[in-house]
C-alpha cells in the first residue's frame, strides 16, 4: 500500500539499528509495535523474536495487523480466494457512496470495482457470521480485500479527495490477491487500543514507536479503508464520505509533546525506539530532551524520499527527501 508514513523501506535500517543498540540475541525478546499502521516494521521482526505486539487505532490497521502479525499457522484459502474473485457484483454500499453510477456521485472506485468489493466483503461477513470460517481465515481474507481494493482506487495517493475521472488504474478490474503472511512456531498478540491506554497493560523488550508525525489524522485519510474493513451503515459527509474517526493527541500541536512523554514514562519495556522526521511537530532538541531524562540517548538519522502526496501542488514543500530520525532510548530501569 502507498501508505503515509510507510517504513517498509526503512525496515532494515530499523531493524540493523535496533540489533546493534540491543547487541543481543533477539530470539527470546518480546517486540512492541505500539503504532503499526500496515504492520511492515512488525512483519520484519516476526521471524526473530519470541512474540511481536502490533496495535492500531484504526480498524483498517488493525485488520491488517490480525493477518500480518496475527496470522502465524498455514492457513486453507484458496478456494475462498477463488470463490470471492469469481463473484457478480452487486450494488451495495460502497457501489452507491463512493463510486461511478452510485447514487452519491463520488470517484473512489470504478462501477465495476466498487460492485466487485460490495459482493466479496459481504461475502465475508456472511461466512464469518455463520461459521463458515474462523476469525483467521476471516482476516486474512479482509486484508486481501483492502489492499486489493486500494490497489484500484481512483486517488492520487491517500482518500482525502478522488480524481475527476478513473484514471487507468483504477479502470482495471480487481482481482483479490492473497496477503501472505510468515508463519511463526510463538503466536503473536495484537490490539486495537489507544496507544497510551494500551502501554498501561503491556511490557516487553523493545518497543517501537511511530507515531503520527504531523496534523494529518489517519482516520480521515484512510477513512474508505476503514468503512470496508468495517462494511456498516452510516450517513457518509460531505464531499468525500466522510464518516466520524478518532483523532490522535499525536497529530495535534498543543498535545502531542505532553502525550509522547506521558507514554514513555508508563513503558515497560527496556529499549526503546522512534522513527520520526526532521518535519515533524516535535523538534528533535525536545525528543532528546525527554528521552535523556529517563536514560541512554541515542540518534541515528538518514534521508528518505518523501511520501507522494506531499509532493503535489498543494503542499508547501519544496525538498524531495526528508531526514528520517531514529531517536533510541535505553530506559533507566
Amino acid at each position: 500500500m502507498n501508505y503515509i508514513g510507510s517504513k517498509n523501506k526503512l525496515s532494515g535500517f530499523i531493524k540493523s539499528n535496533v540489533e546493534k543498540a540491543v547487541s543481543g540475541d533477539l530470539s527470546g525478546m518480546v517486540f512492541c509495535d505500539l503504532f503499526a499502521g500496515t504492520g511492515s516494521v512488525g512483519r520484519n521482526f516476526k521471524t526473530s523474536v519470541k512474540q511481536v505486539i502490533a496495535n492500531d487505532v484504526e480498524f483498517y490497521s488493525f485488520s491488517l495487523l490480525k493477518n500480518y502479525i496475527g496470522n502465524h499457522q498455514k492457513l486453507h484459502f484458496e478456494t475462498y480466494l477463488l470463490f470471492l474473485n469469481e463473484l457478480s457484483g452487486i450494488k451495495g454500499f460502497i457501489f452507491q457512496n463512493y463510486s461511478e453510477g452510485g447514487d452519491a456521485g463520488r470517484l473512489y472506485f470504478s462501477s465495476e470495482n466498487g460492485q466487485k468489493i460490495d459482493a466479496a466483503r459481504s461475502q465475508i461477513e456472511t461466512w464469518k457470521n455463520s461459521e463458515e470460517i474462523g476469525l483467521n481465515l476471516y482476516y486474512f481474507l479482509l486484508a486481501s480485500l483492502i489492499e486489493s481494493a486500494d490497489k484500484v482506487a481512483n486517488t492520487a495517493s491517500v482518500y482525502g479527495a478522488y480524481l475527476k475521472k478513473i484514471k487507468p488504474s483504477a479502470a482495471k478490474i480487481m482481482q483479490i490477491a492473497p496477503a501472505y503472511f510468515e508463519l511463526t512456531k510463538n503466536p503473536h498478540r495484537v490490539y486495537q487500543e489507544d496507544a497510551n491506554q494500551l502501554i498501561k497493560e503491556i511490557e516487553g523488550d523493545i518497543l517501537y514507536l511511530d507515531p503520527p508525525y504531523n496534523n494529518r489524522q489517519y482516520g480521515a485519510n484512510y477513512h474508505l479503508l476503514n468503512t470496508i474493513a468495517k462494511y456498516d451503515t452510516f450517513v457518509p459527509s460531505g464531499k468525500t464520505g466522510l464518516r466520524s474517526y478518532y483523532r490522535s493527541e499525536y497529530c495535534q500541536t498543543s498535545q502531542v509533546k505532553n502525550s509522547f512523554e506521558t507514554l514513555l514514562k508508563n513503558a515497560r519495556f527496556k529499549y526503546i525506539f522512534l522513527s520520526y522526521n526532521n518535519e515533524g511537530l516535535m523538534p528533535a532538541a525536545e525528543i532528546r530532551e525527554i528521552m535523556q531524562g529517563l536514560g541512554k540517548y541515542d540518534l541515528v538519522t538518514t534521508d528518505y524520499q518523501r511520501f507522494k502526496a506531499d509532493k503535489t501542488e498543494n503542499r508547501n514543500h519544496t525538498a524531495s527527501a526528508t531526514k528520517e530520525y531514529l531517536h533510541i532510548l535505553e530506559k533507566n530501569q
